[in-house]
């Protein structure tokens, strides 16, 4: 009788392997081949999800989006402050353990890559959508707001709006700082600085 694929679970463990692979060898040194022993399988085996390191960053991109989302879902059903639940939210995007820290690294290469590779680019309009969002959420926790529910619908209130665009952009700044420096920060000085942030911003008026 033919073997059953669970093709979800091999696709966990793929994605294991791939952050195995890029913890010990890094972006560039993550091939098709290596995360094929990582895994125990054929790269044959492969090919149903990658068959090149092009697909492979893809395939980690795709995985990171929906882990960092589902993270994220769970913290919006949990009975917490405004300020702490958006804080709890932002941490998510930031290398604060070294699962996250393989994240940003995975997705800052593909977003590099995007600028030169049409297969990434939908990555790049897509990873923007979702955090300009999440920090649209963030806005609103920190006011005492309905959460806003669809992706890329900007808030009526410019000012809201602005204060997310601002959330945003400092969010940026601070992933690529954090990921780029990571010995100028510890895991306690992030989130302080974004603790910090946050207060600002329940604190100022939108309007």
């Amino acid at each position: 009788m033919p073997k059953v694929v669970d093709h979800e679970q091999r696709r966990q463990e793929l994605v294991r392997a791939v952050w195995e692979v890029i913890s010990r060898e890094g972006i560039e040194g993550a091939t098709v081949r290596k995360v094929a022993e990582a895994a125990g399988v054929s790269v044959g085996g492969l090919r149903h999800y990658f068959d090149n390191q092009r697909g492979l960053l893809a395939f980690a991109a795709h995985a990171i989006g929906g882990s960092v989302a589902a993270r994220i879902a769970g913290h919006l059903h949990t009975d917490l402050p405004g300020v702490e639940r958006a804080q709890l939210m932002l941490e998510e995007f930031l290398p604060l353990d070294d699962d996250r820290r393989v994240e940003v690294e995975v997705w800052l290469a593909c977003l590099v890559r995007s600028h030169v590779d049409d297969s990434l680019a939908e990555l790049r309009t897509t990873g923007w959508a979702g955090e300009r969002h999440i920090c649209r959420l963030a806005v609103a926790s920190c006011h005492g707001l309905p959460l806003p529910e669809e992706i890329g619908r900007e808030f009526a209130d410019t000012g809201l709006e602005r204060q997310a665009e601002r959330l945003h952009v400092f969010m940026d700044g601070l992933t690529l700082q954090t990921a780029t420096y990571p010995h100028n920060f510890t895991p306690q000085s992030i989130r302080t600085i974004v603790r910090e942030e946050l207060r600002l911003l329940s604190e100022t008026s939108p309007r």
